[in-house]
């Protein structure tokens, strides 16, 4: 009988919390492309003598995360000491909660692989600083990582929220939807960016295999993974390595193994580490942390309205695809200024298209974010308006906003730019497009006068082209007599 394997996965998750000081003293943490050690002081650094003070927006942004996590946030914790060597950690022990972590017990949904909402459960979320960072310089300054190492500690003390799941996740595309739903859940709560390429967002995944015949494979750690497409491609090709032992009766080397993107492999980095190797202790130089109900309540009070909320009302207010509410939610940022349109007077179904469409591709083109739209909500909101009252046609309306997404110029001014002319084009102004439509094309009008159009062909040619021409604002029944009305002409 052929073996079944079933992947268990579980994932740690640091999340760089977006205070605008470290977790343990007043040093920026705006450290990105800053001079190497030039946000540091004799707290972060370890100096001695000198203590650490706690943050009170870090407990504030760890809570908000517990209570959308649905945890249990616990009243009394404390920070401890996890005793470990690194270069880049200058005391040579972080500080972090490990006895008392501020939230456990809770739970994130995702889409399982089999299409359905699926509990990953959460088994804590502590708050702990970040170390430092090592820099490999080769001896003519390139950073190749050969001969010299340097430290920068500007990332060192900066605050991070870790989330541990459960065990809970069953595949690498799961471990994919799992990250990708706390990095959105996180952005939504204004705690982080989440840019797992910036570093923002850090995940650590321990996969395991259990065979059909009782055996259990080792626990392997992965770490190194900077995007959502390399842990998900991590995590198949660790699968199918110690799929590929355990068939053969091999053991599996309980370790920590580098994902390398370009060989898509992993590679062992050392042997995995236990709690009782870090000699955990609690932390002398900070008091327990105590949080009463009045804290509490007034963090989930001030909570905003998270990504699966707004995702029901956005169905049952709008009225819209579930397509299209996944794209409108994505970011809170773009939730916002889809919201802002139908707010001015965009109709609902209509500001969608408009929104997922141009405006993201105007957006993508230039390179800009959301927040530095090209074309306001409320621009926006009145060319819809004007389409929707048959004041200029949708093909027009493209043009103007075109205009719009590449001058500073108001509705008003773009329409005027694209030469549009609000309302129906009739009269005088479509007898000049035909004729000057007719006479570019004298050899199609000499088809049809003759009686050889027996189909029509090359009337619905000549149609086309005054629709063209009139940028959509020329009825098609209008057209259609008054071009007859011109051909009948000799």
């Amino acid at each position: 009988m052929a073996l079944e394997f079933t992947t268990v996965i579980g994932l740690e998750i640091h999340i760089q919390l977006n205070t605008k000081t470290k977790i343990f003293c007043s040093c920026s943490t705006d450290y990105i492309g800053a001079t190497p050690n030039s946000h540091v002081c004799p707290i972060c650094t370890g100096q001695p003598g000198a203590l650490p003070v706690l943050n009170g927006k870090v407990v504030e942004f760890g809570v908000r995360g517990g209570l959308a996590l649905h945890c249990k946030i616990n009243k009394l914790t404390r920070f401890d000491r996890k005793n470990y060597f690194y270069a880049d950690l200058p005391k040579a022990y972080q500080i972090t909660e490990y006895y008392v972590p501020l939230a456990e017990n809770g739970y994130l949904t995702i889409t399982g692989d089999d299409g359905q909402p699926r509990r990953i459960g959460i088994t804590r979320l502590h708050l702990e600083e970040d170390a430092g960072k090592l820099v490999h310089v080769a001896s003519d300054g390139r950073i190749v990582g050969s001969s010299q190492s340097f430290v920068d500690y500007n990332r060192g003390g900066v605050p991070l929220a870790e989330v541990v799941s459960e065990p809970d996740i069953a595949s690498p595309r799961e471990a994919r939807e799992y990250v990708s739903a706390m990095r959105q859940l996180v952005r939504y709560l204004g705690i982080s960016d989440g840019d797992m390429e910036k570093g923002s967002m850090r995940v650590d995944a321990n996969i395991s295999q259990k065979v059909s015949d009782g055996r259990w494979g080792n626990r392997v750690e992965v770490k190194n993974m900077n995007s959502l497409k390399a842990l998900e491609r991590a995590l198949e090709y660790e699968t199918l390595r110690q799929r590929d032992l355990l068939a053969r009766g091999e053991r599996i080397a309980q370790e920590t193994r580098n994902w390398d993107d370009a060989d898509g492999i992993t590679t062992p980095s050392r042997s995995k580490e236990e709690s009782n190797d870090y000699r955990y202790f609690p932390e002398p130089d900070l008091p327990p942390l105590l949080l009463d109900d009045e804290y509490i309540e007034g963090i989930k009070a001030a909570m905003p309205e998270l990504p699966d909320a707004k995702r029901e009302r956005f169905l049952a207010q709008y009225k819209l695809p579930v397509e299209d509410v996944l794209v409108l939610t994505e970011t809170p940022e773009v939730a916002a200024y889809y919201e802002n349109v139908v707010k001015a007077g965009g109709e609902p179904v209509r500001s969608s298209n408009w929104v997922r469409t141009d405006l993201m591709r105007a957006l993508k083109e230039r390179g800009r974010e959301i927040a530095d739209a090209p074309v306001s909500a409320e621009t926006l909101a009145g060319l819809i308006k004007l389409v929707d009252g048959k004041k200029i046609s949708t093909t027009a309306a493209k043009d103007v906003f075109e205009k719009l997404a590449g001058s500073e110029m108001t509705l008003e001014q773009a329409i005027q730019a694209c030469g549009i002319q609000t309302g129906a084009v009739g009269g005088d102004r479509l007898r000049e497009i035909i004729a000057a439509v007719a006479g570019a094309n004298a050899d199609v009008v000499e088809v049809i006068r003759s009686g050889q159009d027996k189909k029509d062909k090359k009337l619905k040619f000549l149609m086309g082209l005054v629709m063209k021409e009139s940028r959509g604002q020329a009825k098609p029944d209008e057209v259609l007599k008054a071009l007859n009305e011109f051909l009948s002409k000799e």
